[in-house]
């Protein structure tokens, strides 16, 4: 029996970290064995590149953006991901491919054609069995980030900083991903209460992994 490949997408504030752990803790108890990562930060050198980029006081140039989160993916896919899949164990990923479509193309205005280009490059063609992309609006993104920029326990990044524009772009690019890939990108509406969202995630997540349980 091949892996499970699973990401979580959303714009920042979306809660999407908070549901990744939940859903793990639950499918553990369940039976089934699941390694969770992030993008960018799954490998040791993910995670300096992730340390160097978002933690940064320097202005980085879009390009730069680009082609470091294809490192960074590129490691990530090479030694984490595909060696756990051909493992037979499932995989659950805070970001991957469809963030860089939605952030570097529409965000920062690469073209699509490049944008996808790089993805290939940096994937290999591998590609999520099932994505969850937490949809929240941008005021409510906006709210939570400035919340989070005052919690002593959390440490902001330089994403937290963007415009709204920059996330009403970022939100409609995902929203054409869900039209355009249905079956694979399913919504979830991440605006209600914590214990709701992950009711809705253990449900789609379940079906997906029906074979997995023990």
């Amino acid at each position: 029996m091949a892996g499970k490949f699973i990401t979580f997408e959303g714009i920042d504030g979306s809660g999407k970290s908070t549901q990744l752990r939940l859903l793990a803790g639950d499918l553990r108890v369940r039976g089934v064995d699941v390694v969770t990562t992030c993008q960018p930060g799954g490998t040791p050198l993910g995670r300096r590149l992730r340390e160097a980029f978002l933690e940064t006081e320097e202005n980085v140039a879009p390009l730069a953006e680009l082609l470091l989160f294809a490192a960074d993916r590129a490691q990530h896919v090479e030694f984490l991901i595909k060696p756990t899949l051909a493992e037979s164990r499932v995989v659950i990923s805070d970001r991957y491919s469809d963030a860089t479509f939605a952030y570097q193309g529409a965000g920062r205005g690469f073209p699509e054609t490049t944008v996808n280009q790089i993805i290939e490059l940096a994937t290999g063609g591998l590609k999520p069995d099932l994505t969850l992309f937490f949809d929240i609006s941008v005021e409510t993104a906006i709210a939570r980030m400035k919340k989070r920029r005052g919690d002593e326990e959390s440490k902001a990044n330089r994403m937290d900083f963007e415009p709204a524009d920059f996330y009403r772009r970022v939100r409609a690019a995902y929203l054409k991903i869900a039209e355009l890939e249905s079956e694979r990108f399913i919504v979830i509406d991440a605006e209600g209460p914590v214990d709701e969202i992950h009711a809705k995630v253990l449900d789609v997540v379940s079906s997906a992994l029906q074979d997995f349980v023990s």
